[in-house]
């Protein structure tokens, strides 16, 4: 029976590539440390901001019905407020709200309806969520506008161009930088929102209700998103509610969202991430067939592709930002760790049972170990 002994050099390779392997995991998870969801956007009182068809809001920005004299600008609704005895905030009496901003006298809410046509998103950024977009946005109301800034809360505007405004219709184009948080949970399977918001926050919902125009909302001919696959298009109406401001700031505003879904290739997800992942540990299966004998040609199956496994996690994780959650690519990951780790102690278990036995432990590891590796892996792959 021949003595159970490493060679130096197969000892140090094997010293050499666990310590890079944790060196290198150490790094990789450290990029998950401090990293922090993303902020809810609050409403008044801290809740949430609604959706429009939420319950409660119907009454919120139901039609407001008093005699009116048209919308005035904000300085001008402010002047219209009265001042307590004891000063503070100006407040209206009068009118569903005591915000100084708002105007009882305008009369039934004017439902402006919302069209975008997307003509192209370029310099989509998976680190940052942002993209540029290329949009028309049409207003259309049955009766006259009031006064309208419209606004961009997750983006900025480079360039504007106004094609028509009149009393009842406007016709805008913007260029723009936008952002959207990324969703990288079920990476690389992932989808991605991209979202544009417009929000008129000169005149509240008691003058102004953006109502989506689905008959008008579209994407340019042609168009598409390189490296993703457009999954589905939306628009829908917000209620959005600032945190009081001050005394009486109980005016909510409108805000339309234009939503773009967008998934990867599925194919390219499995040949940039699954396949390589699965031949590292094919690759080192095949020491399962190494007799005791060779144990040093062996031991060298395991610790080079550890190795390699955290070198190849390391390259997925330079692609993405820090999140504060495992992706799908890290689960398989851990399932690749799990099954090198088997292989390991199969080699390792050489070393600690009597000579007669070695025969036997090399058929057990032979059977067992690839068994549980393909049950490591199944499982790695579908949570």
């Amino acid at each position: 029976m021949p003595q159970r002994k490493l060679r130096p050099w197969t000892v140090l390779v094997q010293v050499v590539s666990i310590a890079i392997a944790i060196g290198l995991g150490l790094m990789i998870f450290s990029k998950r440390v401090g990293a922090q969801a993303e902020p809810v956007a609050k409403g008044k009182g801290g809740a949430p901001s609604m959706l429009a068809s939420d319950a409660g809001t119907d009454a919120a920005i139901a039609g407001t019905t008093a005699v009116g004299d048209g919308g005035k600008p904000p300085e001008d609704q402010l002047e219209d407020a009265i001042v307590g005895a004891d000063g503070g905030v100006p407040t209206h009496e009068a009118g569903e709200y005591r915000s100084p901003f708002a105007n009882p006298k305008w009369g039934k809410v004017a439902d402006v309806r919302v069209g975008m046509v997307l003509n192209d998103i370029t310099s989509y950024d998976i680190h940052t969520g942002a993209f540029v977009a290329d949009f028309y946005i049409s207003l259309t109301s049955e009766r006259e506008m009031p006064s309208m800034d419209l606004m961009f809360p997750n983006g900025k505007p480079d360039e504007k161009q106004v094609i028509a405004d009149k009393p009842t219709f406007k016709l805008y184009r913007f260029t723009g930088t936008f952002t959207s948080p990324p969703d990288l949970r079920h990476y690389p399977f992932d989808q991605q929102q991209l979202t544009i918001q417009v929000e008129e926050n000169t005149e509240g919902i008691d003058q102004i209700r953006l109502v989506p125009d689905q008959s008008h909302t579209h994407l340019e001919q042609g168009f598409e998103v390189i490296g993703w696959d457009v999954i589905y298009l939306e628009a829908v109406s917000v209620v959005h509610n600032f945190p009081d401001r001050f005394d009486h700031d109980d005016l909510y505003y409108g805000r339309y969202e234009f939503r773009l879904g967008v998934e990867r290739y599925g194919t390219s997800a499995v040949f940039t991430v699954y396949v390589p992942a699965i031949v590292i540990v094919l690759i080192s299966l095949m020491a399962m067939w190494i007799p005791f004998h060779r144990v040093d040609v062996r031991s060298n199956a395991g610790a080079p592709m550890l190795a390699a496994a955290v070198l190849f996690h390391f390259a997925l994780m330079q692609a993405l930002p820090a999140v504060s959650y495992l992706t799908r690519a890290d689960k398989l990951m851990v399932g690749v760790y799990l099954s090198l780790f088997l292989n390991m102690l199969s080699t390792w278990w050489f070393f600690i049972v009597k000579d007669e036995n070695i025969e036997r432990v090399f058929r057990i590891a032979r059977t067992l170990v690839p068994v549980a590796t393909v049950i490591i892996m199944v499982f790695a792959c579908v949570i």
